[in-house]
């Protein structure tokens, strides 16, 4: 036995058994003995009358550290003041640890709350704001860590915790990498080229073994028309650890097998959107979840992106071939992107379910994807931009979707990577004004919680102009992909 989520009985009684109020508690201690020895006591104990599972756990993991308490707020200083210190209250220096963590070479900067470890996708959007304060030392380790964790891995995982290791997150590491050549110059996408292979690699993993008749292998599917495009997936089917409860009882419920369910589930959690009605067959049934029945238009646009930066650190190599056949498989993706996830009727992008065929009529942000990567035409971005405005733009900023079931990935809550996205794809089609409203409204929302609370949380209610809730877990603050789309957003002067 090697990790705290792995011990079996012992796991399972103190997860189902509300130890901690937080599922994600248990499975980030840190044993004080040998897990081994640990197990056999409590296999020797626990049927003592005298057995307390509390105490037992108390006398032998520590706690994580909750960086979340120890730190107070100034309340005299301006939001962007706030930011700039926090960048330090939420740097993790490396270090080795007996625990679920995986230790990283370099410093790296964390969400904030009950996320003590890197995110992946987080980590783009904090890099935002990290390149405003000028940390491109932060930047750089961050991406060297990501590039640290695809040789040791062979994948970036949701977060450098065990636990995470069977899925990833929505792949920004191309975008992260040009990110860091527009401090370095071009050199950079060379430098990484081999990283960018092997995070294409993975994604794209099983290609070779798509078939009409088994069209989909692991994050990969063959539509009708022979084209490849991907979806979320994790290599396991058991419940997650850090939300192992919620999980099971989750299966209670749900008519699916218990394998099927929790691969749906974890699949949502390497969506990022962990969750939403997006992945649901109906509106308000969680138990009916089907994350890997789904192509996703965020995550084909991202891997386009994927291809389009291979092709182009190809062609600074001097290697046509390369760059020749990543630029077609991008075009490739852009054809088939516009081709299964475009609604000429509804004038908006939808995720297409490729086991019924169709596409999946919920109008979600996700839809702003292809206009932050360019792939739109500019008939395509100004429906889609209507639709923006006439149902989405709320006071505080955009909804996430336009379904209130109580997930935090729905209405009425907002987050700051997709604020981020609408806004730069606006921009990208000089749709201004509505980017300038999207802008305003966000900032004046992220400003009055600010004043009122002395926090930057990670997600808002932007019908209210209040902290969210919703979801597994309370609303968190720290927070580090609000902050980086706070700093860049309010930079840039267009």
């Amino acid at each position: 036995m090697k990790y705290i989520h792995e011990l079996g009985l012992l796991f399972e009684a103190v997860q189902m058994q509300n130890v901690f109020p937080d599922n994600k508690t248990f499975p980030d201690c840190t044993p004080k003995y040998a897990l081994e020895f640990i197990n056999e006591k409590f296999l020797n104990d626990k049927d003592l009358p005298s057995f307390n599972l509390k105490s037992f756990v108390n006398a032998n993991f520590e706690l994580p550290e909750n960086y979340a308490t120890s730190y107070k707020t100034d309340k005299n200083i301006s939001i962007k003041e706030h930011i700039e210190k926090l960048w330090t209250v939420l740097t993790r220096q490396p270090k080795q640890e007996n625990s679920s963590l995986i230790a990283l070479p370099f410093p790296y900067v964390v969400p904030g709350g009950r996320f003590r470890e890197v995110y992946y996708w987080d980590s783009f959007f904090t890099m935002l704001g990290l390149q405003v304060s000028g940390r491109i030392d932060l930047i750089q380790n961050m991406v060297d860590n990501f590039s640290y964790l695809l040789d040791k891995i062979g994948h970036i995982p949701n977060g450098n915790r065990t636990y995470y290791i069977g899925r990833s997150q929505p792949p920004f590491y191309s975008l992260m990498v040009r990110l860091l050549s527009v401090e370095k110059g071009e050199k950079v996408l060379l430098d990484y080229l081999s990283y960018l292979e092997k995070e294409y690699r993975f994604w794209m993993l099983g290609k070779e073994k798509l078939t009409n008749e088994n069209n989909a292998v692991a994050r990969v599917v063959m539509m009708p028309d022979g084209s490849v495009l991907n979806r979320f997936w994790d290599e396991n089917d058991t419940p997650r650890p850090e939300s192992y409860k919620e999980d099971v009882e989750l299966s209670y419920k749900s008519t699916q097998k218990p394998a099927e369910l929790f691969r749906h589930l974890r699949a949502a959690a390497e969506s990022g959107w962990d969750f939403s009605s997006r992945w649901f067959r109906e509106d308000n049934s969680f138990e009916g979840i089907h994350t890997t029945d789904i192509i996703p238009i965020d995550l084909n646009c991202l891997l386009f992106h994927l291809e389009k930066t291979l092709s182009e650190a190809f062609s600074l190599k001097m290697d046509a071939e390369n760059a020749v056949k990543y630029s077609i498989l991008a075009q490739n993706r852009k054809e088939a992107i516009q081709k299964y996830c475009w609604d000429e009727t509804q004038g908006f992008y939808f995720d297409y379910d490729f086991v019924v065929n169709l596409t999946k009529k919920r109008f979600t942000l996700a839809a702003t994807y292809p206009l932050f990567f360019g792939i739109s035409t500019k008939n395509q971005a100004e429906k889609l931009a209507q639709i923006l405005a006439d149902k989405f733009l709320k006071k505080g900023g955009l909804l996430t979707t336009l379904t209130n079931t109580g997930q935090q990935w729905d209405a009425p809550n907002g987050w700051a990577p997709l604020q981020w996205i609408a806004f730069k794809g606006l921009l990208n089609y000089d749709i201004t004004k509505l980017a300038q409203n999207i802008k305003t409204n966000w900032g004046n929302l992220n400003l009055e919680v600010y004043e009122k609370t002395g926090k930057m949380t990670e997600k808002y209610n932007v019908d209210k102009m209040s902290e969210a809730s919703g979801g597994e877990y309370p609303n968190q603050d720290g927070f580090g992909w609000t902050n980086g789309v706070f700093l860049k957003m309010f930079k840039l002067k267009k």
